[in-house]
């Protein structure tokens, strides 16, 4: 399977905050790959060479700040969601999605997924009074292969500073 992601870049605190959410919440993914937002998910392989060659294209895009500052919970997983960023993060969803019939793109970055929606929910009322907000800047979009337990960069580009 394929993914396009757009990648966080965030102070030290706040990307340590997100790490340890996701290693404590998430482990078997928080090994395999950081904080991220997912644009693409799940892309067939027989699509790689049309979302390779699509990348280039955003690198005229200008990188672009974003604030987490909400929780959802969507049964048991646990998500951060941006206010400031959302706009941009669906706009180069909609650029990179062949399928606009499809389910609405909420941006957001996986934190955990839990034994019970009620976990969930537990953890989330925490998390949002102790964590948020988080604040961050997306200046590098990457595609990646994911086969098995393993996850290759197949090609990655800057956004415009």
């Amino acid at each position: 399977m394929l993914y396009i992601v757009a990648w966080p870049l965030l102070n030290e605190a706040d990307d340590r905050t997100l790490r340890q959410m996701r290693a404590q919440y998430h482990p078997g993914e928080a090994e395999m790959i950081g904080p991220h937002f997912t644009l693409v998910f799940g892309a067939a392989v027989s699509s790689e060479t049309r979302l390779r060659e699509a990348l280039p294209a955003f690198a005229d895009r200008r990188a672009f700040w974003f604030v987490l500052d909400r929780i959802e919970r969507s049964g048991r997983y646990l998500y951060a969601v941006p206010s400031d960023g959302h706009e941009e993060l669906v706009a180069l969803h909609d650029a990179f999605d062949s399928d606009p019939g499809g389910e609405p793109f909420e941006p957001h970055i996986t934190l955990g997924l839990f034994d019970t929606p009620a976990a969930a929910e537990q953890v989330a009322r925490i998390v949002e009074r102790q964590r948020l907000p988080l604040y961050g800047r997306v200046e590098e979009l990457s595609l990646l292969r994911r086969q098995n337990e393993t996850l290759d960069t197949l090609a990655s580009v800057r956004l415009l500073a």
